[in-house]
């Protein structure tokens, strides 16, 4: 399946957003929030997540089609990257250990911003390297000694 490059980016916008939101009030319901959202992209693909409605709902129809598309494995392994520290935060604030939530809370946000600002999905980078690690290790043995 095929995504547009540019839904992607404006999710990762507000998700930045959103993730600067609970760093200045530590509100453990909205990083929650942004964790169910990253949990709908990881489990039902980029394209349901609610970012992706709104964004084919209210932006897209005044962009027109995109140039290009990519592959979704990519952006929805980053969506799972986020969840991972969407949770570590929540579960942070909730149980008072705010250091943790707002370290956790601040690496998604780094990984959305840089996203946002400059189309680098660092979750996707993440995303190729493990595919390639995983590819050398079957490729290496398969090579009879």
């Amino acid at each position: 399946m095929q995504v547009d490059p540019r839904g992607q980016r404006w999710a990762a916008a507000v998700t930045t957003v959103v993730l600067v939101a609970v760093l200045v009030t530590a509100n453990v319901w909205l990083l929650a929030f942004q964790a169910a959202v990253f949990a709908i992209a990881t489990l039902f693909g980029v394209r349901r997540s609610p970012y992706a409605l709104l964004f084919r709902l209210l932006v897209r129809p005044r962009l027109g089609p995109p140039r290009e598309l990519e592959p979704a494995g990519p952006p929805r392994f980053a969506q799972g990257v986020g969840l991972a520290f969407a949770l570590v935060g929540t579960a942070g604030y909730a149980t008072g250990i705010g250091w943790l939530g707002m370290g956790a809370t601040a690496c998604a946000l780094a990984a959305a911003f840089l996203n946002a600002a400059f189309g680098f999905c660092l979750g996707c980078e993440m995303y190729l390297l493990v595919h390639r690690f995983i590819s050398k290790i079957r490729s290496d043995r398969e090579v009879p000694a």
